[in-house]
């Protein structure tokens, strides 16, 4: 990993997401560096799994031949910290839109949200934001979303491996969760307040870990792009 003398011919680069970047974006900044760098007129950059643009946190990016490698990364097992707003949704499941609904909060306890945390591990079955990357018919599901189309994703079923409750200080409530591939957070967050009988929105999220690769291993993107600069630098100088 993260091995910037092969990144034209193939490597893996750890990233911490900028808050309100698209993965995309990432994608675009590296690649885009790498090219210029190099003096290159194209060079395959690819991620290992999307996250939100208000979630920040680790983001594997693969270049050259090991971008093949995608798919194999893109199912480990993740690890997020977040916090759930109680009280309120939103339409987006996150703060990317206004809340559109609120609810009240009081008759909620403690024991009744750790409680409620133990409900949520094992097999679940979700239903995905309608502002989700998800596709239909190859447009995705965001943007029909946006355009006023009414979207009903396809309920799928994901593995909650551990979900635990970190903190409470109402109306947020903050927690860690360990979940496999096409977990959605932002749906998690949702229906955990409606089994409260509330309402819940995700007000905050970090990936920690992609498999055994963590977060404090990643570059800094201002860092990363120096350092592909730097490498370009010494590449040209052999």
């Amino acid at each position: 990993m993260d091995d910037l003398k092969n990144i034209i011919a193939g490597t893996c680069l750890l990233v911490n997401k900028p808050l309100e970047w698209t993965s995309f974006d990432v994608v675009n900044k590296v690649r885009h560096t790498i090219r210029s760098s190099y003096d290159l007129k194209k060079i395959k950059v690819g991620h290992a799994g999307t996250l939100d643009p208000l979630a920040t946190g680790l983001l594997i990016l693969c270049t050259g031949k090991m971008t093949k490698q995608i798919d194999s990364y893109q199912g480990q097992d993740k690890i997020y910290m977040g916090e759930m707003h109680l009280g309120a949704t939103t339409p987006s499941y996150d703060r990317e839109l206004d809340v559109d609904n609120t609810y009240p909060i009081d008759h909620i306890s403690e024991l009744d949200i750790y409680q409620t945390a133990t409900c949520f591990v094992g097999e679940i079955e979700q239903i995905p934001p309608a502002f989700s990357a998800i596709k239909k018919d190859g447009i995705p599901l965001y943007k029909l979303a946006r355009a006023g189309k009414k979207v009903r994703p396809q309920p799928r079923k994901v593995q909650v491996h551990q979900l635990d409750i970190t903190k409470i200080e109402l109306p947020i409530v903050s927690f860690t969760v360990r979940c496999s591939k096409g977990t959605y957070i932002r749906s998690l967050a949702h229906d955990f307040g409606k089994r409260l009988g509330s309402g819940a929105y995700l007000s905050k999220l970090c990936r920690t870990a992609i498999g055994s690769h963590v977060l404090e291993d990643a570059w800094n993107l201002d860092e990363l792009i120096d350092a592909i600069k730097n490498s370009a630098h010494e590449y040209s100088s052999q």
